[in-house]
This record gives structure tokens, sequence and C-alpha cells, in this order.
């Protein structure tokens, strides 16, 4: 599976971005999809993921309330609404799909694919 993220980019404190990801290739499988992120130096850290069905979400507290996660499997993407921005929200977000979820939703080693990245910026 090849994984394209999009949508990154400037935006103020307050304000909102959505991110997207594309995926291609073996795209008949039910992968658990997520969102990480990672500031220049730290780890990379789990963000949000949605099961196949998209009834089930995960988020990280600290974007609980502002972000939204979301699936179209018609169209193979998984969205990021990121809303009320904050400066500590600047990162390089990161999609990634699991088929297994062997060691957690959290854990990026769960994560069998990678998007390349797409940088937010966030200014107060």
């Amino acid at each position: 599976v090849q994984l394209q993220a999009s949508g990154g980019g400037l935006a103020q404190a307050g304000g909102s971005l959505r991110l997207s990801c594309a995926a291609s290739g073996d795209t008949s499988r039910a992968y658990y999809m997520a969102w990480f992120r990672q500031v220049s130096g730290k780890e990379r850290i789990i963000v949000a993921g949605i099961n196949w069905s998209g009834h089930r979400a995960d988020y990280a507290e600290s974007v609980k309330g502002r972000f939204t996660i979301s699936r179209d499997n018609a169209k193979n993407t998984v969205y990021l609404e990121m809303t009320s921005l904050k400066p500590e929200d600047t990162a390089v977000y990161y999609c990634a799909a699991s088929l297994s979820l062997s060691s957690g939703v959290a854990t990026s080693r769960s994560y069998n694919f990678w998007g390349q990245g797409t940088e937010v910026t966030v200014s107060s």
C-alpha cells in the first residue's frame, strides 16, 4: 500500500486545516488508519486513528474535541479535520496503515505502511 498525505500548510491559532491521506495499491484489506505527528528531534506520536468501518475512532488527549478523523473507503482516503489549532500542533503529520495493531494503536511499530508526511505550522 502506498500512502500520500496532503493538506498541510500554514494556519493561524484558532484556525482550521484538513489533511488527506490517499491510499493506492492493495487497498482491499481492512486497514486501521491513523495520523501521527512529529516535531524535529522528538518521537513520532499518535494523533488519531480509525478502524475499517469508521465506527471507532481514537484520539490523543491533546486533540480531543478539536480534531476529527474520518475515512471514505470508496475513495481510499482518510481525513483529519483540525480545528481550533494551537501553536503546539505544529509538526509534520504522517498517515499510517496497520493490518493488525500488534503493539497497540499508539505504537508506531504497529503500522505497516507510512505516508511521506505533510507539514503543519500554526502561528500564534
